[in-house]
């Protein structure tokens, strides 16, 4: 059994270190801007910010595996959710709506074979699709974003991969909001990080995908808009309840250990906010308990 959820137990998760993604100061002075980041990452920051997120994931999660240096990808290949979602049976391999990015999808699956992690599926032809747009809502409800990253021919194939184990599979409409050049994907509107809790950016969900998860006994926490800015949508959870948030976020901090939330957080200005990808994209869950 593979990863069906956002929030049980991590126990096994890929990731991409800023020295195999971000390479080295020059690098990224080369390729910030193609790149489409708000300013260029120090890199030796970068590391300090990094090392200490993974010292937080060390404190729940069994394996932490990294993924190799390829001439092939670039700065965004740190966000390693994004190639890969992993479902019951194993992963699919997806193709990003961002063209710069689908050499990510070769990199995972080449080291997906090589540890032996079966594939059930891979989008082709037409479809683009980003792990940051599908996000379990439980083991058999699957919410996907139809967006400039996602687009309905991928939608079309992963009703048709995941068919045999999703029952309720959700379509959400996501707006232009800053359009086809910035990184709207589902997951930057919503983090699960309990069966029954949910922290959520409303201005940008559709009425109707928030009527549902309240349909649904979820309760939501709101992030307010200047703390959106900051990724404060962007939570991972480690288990139920214990969750990573980047920090300068307070009142969404606040507001999750109100509802009994322990919350970790890192200082992600390198590795996150200016390259729009906050834990959850820092991370591929493989295998949740």
């Amino acid at each position: 059994m593979y990863c069906t959820s956002m929030y049980k137990r991590l126990k096994h998760v890929i990731v991409k270190h800023p020295e195999q993604a971000f390479i080295s100061q020059a690098n990224l002075e080369d390729q910030w801007r193609t790149f489409n980041y708000i300013d260029v990452p120090n890199y030796d920051k970068a590391l300090a910010e990094y090392h200490a997120f993974i010292r937080i994931l060390k404190t729940h999660v069994d394996q932490i595996d990294y993924l190799p240096t390829t001439n092939q990808t670039g700065l965004d290949s740190i966000y390693a959710h994004d190639p890969v979602k992993f479902t019951r049976d194993g992963a699919i391999i997806l193709k990003s709506g961002k063209s710069i990015r689908q050499a990510e999808a070769a990199e995972m699956k080449a080291y997906l074979i090589e540890q032996a992690i079966p594939i059930i599926g891979e989008l082709t032809g037409d479809a683009v699709g980003d792990g940051g747009d599908l996000v379990w809502l439980d083991d058999s409800k699957l919410a996907i974003g139809l967006g400039y990253r996602t687009n309905r021919e991928a939608i079309r194939q992963l009703k048709r991969i995941t068919e045999p184990f999703v029952d309720n599979f959700i379509e959400v409409p996501l707006p232009h909001d800053r359009g086809e050049d910035e990184c709207l994907h589902l997951m930057s509107i919503i983090s699960i990080v309990d069966q029954d809790l949910a922290v959520v950016y409303s201005p940008l969900m559709p009425v109707f995908f928030r009527k549902y998860l309240l349909e649904q006994g979820f309760t939501l926490i709101e992030v307010p808009a200047d703390e959106y800015e900051t990724l404060g949508c962007n939570v991972l959870a480690l288990a139920p309840r214990i969750c990573v948030l980047p920090s300068e976020n307070e009142q969404t901090r606040q507001k999750l250990e109100h509802a009994g939330a322990t919350v970790y957080e890192y200082e992600g200005n390198e590795i996150s906010y200016k390259g729009t990808g906050g834990p959850t994209c820092l991370t591929s869950p493989v295998i949740r308990d």
